[in-house]
């Protein structure tokens, strides 16, 4: 079994769900209960990046190891995803200076788009991790330029 690879993939789903309710609990006006879950969410998030990071520097990524008609596909949804997690990231940050700064005419614009994108980002690396691990498990692990190229 890959316990890195779970535990970061239960801890994106887990920053998502926070999101999720969140950004409820905003819309229905609970500021308190928003920031606790915003927090939350983002404290899951970075122990998935810390974990995701660590396992990258000392293991590399796997490689798609699924039939060669897939591979194409498999890519463009990975580099699709990779992206969006690395703008959804740059927007946390941003959301969160907004908020820290208590600059709420900002945070309000800015949150539900990167609340949005975080929604996106969370089920997206579950499909890369079912794809992986579970479909098609058995890829090599090599350092993340190959995996992401195919190389």
């Amino acid at each position: 079994m890959h316990v890195l690879p779970t535990i970061s993939t239960m801890f994106i789903v887990i920053s998502a769900i926070f999101v999720a309710f969140g950004w409820y609990q905003i819309r229905k006006g609970n500021r308190e209960t928003h920031t606790k879950l915003m927090i939350a969410g983002a404290i899951s998030a970075l122990i998935f990046f810390t974990i995701y990071m660590s396992r990258t520097i000392f293991q590399g990524n796997t490689s798609f190891d699924g039939p060669e008609s897939l591979k194409l596909a498999y890519h463009i949804f990975l580099f699709f995803h990779i992206t969006l997690a690395t703008v959804g990231a740059v927007f946390g940050i941003v959301t969160l200076i907004l908020a820290y700064k208590k600059n709420w005419i900002r945070h309000r614009k800015v949150g539900p788009i990167t609340a949005t994108i975080w929604l996106f980002v969370a089920p997206t690396g579950v499909v890369v991790y079912i794809l992986l691990y579970i479909l098609f498990p058995g890829g090599e692990t090599k350092p993340l330029i190959d995996a992401i190229f195919g190389l």
